[in-house]
């Protein structure tokens, strides 16, 4: 039996396979790549989702056809979005604008009695800022007709208002510098506003950035 000599460092035994410390470090390495494979095998995952083919504007109606499906993926909040396997009310309309291409979430889809606000044609006769597109935020300024032919100081009647739509409108002598848009009107701010429209009121809109929510 060989004696280790005086200051000789102490030789190592090999590590037997029953040691318990080499079997717990054997599945704490498993454990570790499995945890990986799963992680990179559930990045990689796609599902089929709705995104809009166009524009989807308050109010419209909702078929199928309103969408086109891509593969994406979406991790944990995929529950959040419309996909193939989801069945439409026959009554459904977009109560909440989705530009083209986007994903459509569940919240944007609902029925007409759902809808909080409508959208109603107003032509405007002075240049819009570039920033005025569907989907935009605007104030919108009302001034009434006058006993001088002319025109009141302009209101704010209102504020915040989103763009449904928008094009171009031919003037009185056939030209196409008016715009036609259509605002979302709620309930309560929709009387006053008609009112104004119908008694031949200059409608004026300010593009409002800050409004978007």
């Amino acid at each position: 039996m060989a004696m280790e000599m005086p200051g000789q460092a102490p030789r190592l035994s090999k590590p037997s396979w029953k040691d318990p410390r080499l079997l717990i470090g054997i599945l704490l390495v498993l454990a570790s790549v499995a945890g990986v494979v799963a992680l990179v095998g559930n990045a990689a995952k796609t599902v089929p989702m709705y995104v809009a083919k166009d524009a989807l504007v308050v109010g419209q109606k909702i078929t199928p056809d309103s969408f086109t499906i891509v593969d994406v993926q979406l991790g944990d909040v995929d529950g959040k979005y419309l996909d193939p396997a989801d069945a439409l009310d026959a009554n459904a309309v977009a109560i909440r604008m989705v530009p083209k291409g986007e994903l459509v979430s569940r919240s944007s889809i609902g029925r007409i009695d759902a809808l909080n606000r409508k959208p109603v044609p107003v032509t405007i006769t002075e240049p819009l800022p570039k920033e005025v597109v569907v989907g935009a935020y605007v104030d919108v300024w009302v001034a009434l007709p006058d006993d001088r032919n002319g025109f009141a100081e302009p209101v704010l009647m209102l504020p915040g208002a989103e763009v449904a739509s928008l094009a171009s409108a031919s003037g009185s002598l056939g030209s196409s510098k008016n715009t036609a848009l259509m605002v979302l009107v709620s309930d309560a701010q929709m009387p006053k506003f008609l009112g104004a429209v119908a008694n031949n009121a200059k409608v004026s809109v300010v593009w409002n950035p800050g409004a978007a929510p």
